[in-house]
């Protein structure tokens, strides 16, 4: 193969920065990397981010009032803003105060805000402003509902923290109740270059928002390549038991659309037929977080392999 010119590294350096709109999907944890990742795009990037936990301090604000789990959307605007003081005080969990044991500062916040807003979004936009991110975050719906695991022994296993401590893979994974998607997060799908989804829990972070009426259908209907960017270190639950092959199978077969179409992947199985880049760094100072640079570094490159790939005009 011939050597490139500086000029054409440039160009495939910049791939994702070409894009006009793109949309990542999942949970806080992983979520909230990706798009810290690509930050620079600003508000052509955009978020779609599961409202299912109901653990932890999302847990308790959901058990005393009617809401969508806050958790994802804090985390994620806790790697997004730049101020390092701002994100500590979003992350603040009260300790010592018998009433507010607990809780989490940046989820009390949300909640305050949707409590004097119109809608769940209109609260996340005003601490978005307030943070000065430009990153926009949507929840995957804004009505509450929960994660329902149907076993393969005939029980139903209700809400995230069940749906951890499954030992097998259940036979069917659904909401506990039917609900829409945002407006903005349908149109956002429907005119997006390129969407991601993943890393994260595969079942309690990356499932969720897959399982919201449209979503999916609206993916499988755009004209946007769909990547999936897989843990750096296997899970405890039963989806990091299986070989990512198996995985992306029982992706497809639980959504009932063959949506993915390319794999950013450390750990690729001989069974993965779907196209895939190896060779992601971890973080220094976390062995499971991917490195920005080297995640930035793999989706142009995974975008030079879906336009080499590509039919021409």
């Amino acid at each position: 193969m011939a050597e490139q010119g500086p000029g054409a590294q440039l160009a495939d350096q910049c791939l994702v920065n070409q894009l006009k709109r793109v949309t990542a999907i999942g949970g806080g944890h992983g979520l909230g990397r990706v798009l810290a990742s690509l930050q620079f795009l600003q508000s052509r990037l955009v978020g779609i981010v599961a409202t299912t936990d109901n653990g932890g301090a999302s847990g308790l604000l959901r058990r005393s009032h009617q809401t969508i789990a806050w958790g994802d959307i804090r985390n994620c605007l806790s790697q997004l803003v730049e101020q390092p003081l701002a994100a500590d005080v979003l992350n603040y969990r009260f300790t010592d105060d018998p009433t507010l044991a607990g809780h989490n500062f940046g989820n009390l916040l949300l909640h305050t805000l949707n409590q004097l807003s119109a809608r769940p979004l209109d609260g996340i936009q005003l601490l978005s402003r307030l943070l000065n991110v430009n990153t926009r975050l949507l929840p995957m719906s804004e009505s509450p509902v929960d994660l329902v695991a149907d076993t393969q022994e005939g029980l139903e296993c209700f809400g995230e923290l069940l749906v951890d401590q499954l030992h097998h893979m259940p036979q069917i994974l659904r909401l506990s109740a039917p609900v829409t998607a945002t407006p903005e997060a349908l149109r956002q799908l429907r005119r997006s270059d390129l969407i991601i989804i993943g890393p994260g829990s595969f079942l309690t972070s990356i499932m969720p928002p897959l399982l919201v009426d449209k979503i999916v259908e609206t993916i499988a209907s755009s004209k946007a390549p769909v990547i999936f960017i897989d843990n750096l270190l296997p899970e405890y639950s039963p989806a990091g038991e299986l070989p990512l092959s198996q995985r992306l199978d029982w992706l497809t077969s639980t959504i009932g659309h063959d949506i993915i179409d390319l794999v950013i992947t450390n750990n690729a199985d001989a069974g993965l037929t779907t196209p895939h880049i190896n060779s992601i760094k971890a973080a220094a100072d976390a062995p499971q977080r991917h490195d920005k640079e080297s995640l930035r570094n793999a989706l142009n490159l995974a975008l030079k392999q879906l336009n080499a790939a590509r039919p021409p005009n």
